[in-house]
């Protein structure tokens, strides 16, 4: 205490020409309206920044909570888009039943670990069977196509994802309509090939690819990417189209898990046609 007392009385003629500095500044402003109307201008200007500033850091620390928000709200909207609802109206010579059933739902995760660099690639998500996942559900994200539920526990799931040698996934070409096979080759996790279309069909550059439905997996119509290369070698019956995934697999963060409310229904028929 002794030496702030020193401090203040060797220095007091600094602190006092500061006082009447402030002093002054604050008669003139006070007394003069362009000073004044020139200070509260800059006040305003200052203190708006800084309101700003802190709005950002506040919007920056409440991302979490926001992706989150969005992430259920984009599963709500994709429970409401024309490919869930099932119709099972029956056209009849007299009564028509224009009831409907859906058929998809949607449940949303987030990604806890992904793997992109090796050939055989897995994802983690934060939905176990509590929420109701099970294996061989189709995984999706708000671009594209991500891959199939493998194995569940109660609060978590791991997906194999369409980066993998057996993924297999049934998509068509927008403009034609032709169908054939999906797969990855494990060279780039931009680019995949497109199997089993014949060569009589005009495949064109920058035609969209989409999922057929006809799998349990994924509805009909989920945009998979672009044609970007379209090869035909000697001899060969099939194009080798290479696509552009419209899917960024690096960067994914949220997904949804697509179920099927007709899988078990479905796989029930066709194993009694595997059995004749």
């Amino acid at each position: 205490m002794r030496n702030l007392w020193l401090f203040f009385l060797r220095y007091y003629a600094f602190f006092l020409f500061l006082a009447l500095e402030a002093f002054a500044i604050v008669l003139m402003v006070n007394n003069n309206s362009y000073h004044s109307a020139s200070y509260f201008n800059s006040a305003n200007a200052i203190s708006a920044d800084v309101f700003s500033k802190v709005a950002d850091a506040k919007t920056f620390i409440n991302l979490q909570t926001v992706n989150d928000s969005l992430s259920k709200e984009n599963a709500r909207l994709l429970n409401l888009l024309f490919s869930s609802p099932y119709s099972n109206s029956v056209k009849r010579v007299v009564v028509g039943d224009s009831t409907s059933q859906r058929r998809y739902t949607y449940i949303e995760a987030k990604v806890v670990n992904n793997s992109v660099k090796n050939r055989n690639n897995y994802l983690t998500l934060d939905r176990g069977s509590l929420q109701g996942v099970k294996p061989k559900m189709g995984v999706i994200c708000g671009n594209g196509i991500v891959g199939t539920v493998k194995d569940v526990n109660e609060h978590f799931c791991t997906v194999i994802s369409f980066l993998h040698k057996d993924s297999k996934i049934s998509a068509r070409l927008n403009s034609t309509k032709d169908y054939g096979s999906l797969v990855w080759e494990g060279l780039n996790p931009r680019f995949a090939q497109l199997k089993d279309i014949p060569t009589h069909v005009k495949v064109k550059l920058g035609d969209s690819v989409t999922t057929t439905g006809y799998s349990q997996k994924f509805p009909e119509n989920i945009f998979v990417g672009r044609v970007v290369k379209c090869d035909l070698k000697s001899g060969d019956n099939f194009y080798n189209i290479e696509v552009a995934l419209s899917t960024s697999f690096s960067t994914l963060r949220y997904v949804y898990i697509v179920e099927d409310n007709f899988a078990e229904e479905l796989s029930n028929l066709e194993s009694k046609e595997v059995e004749k």
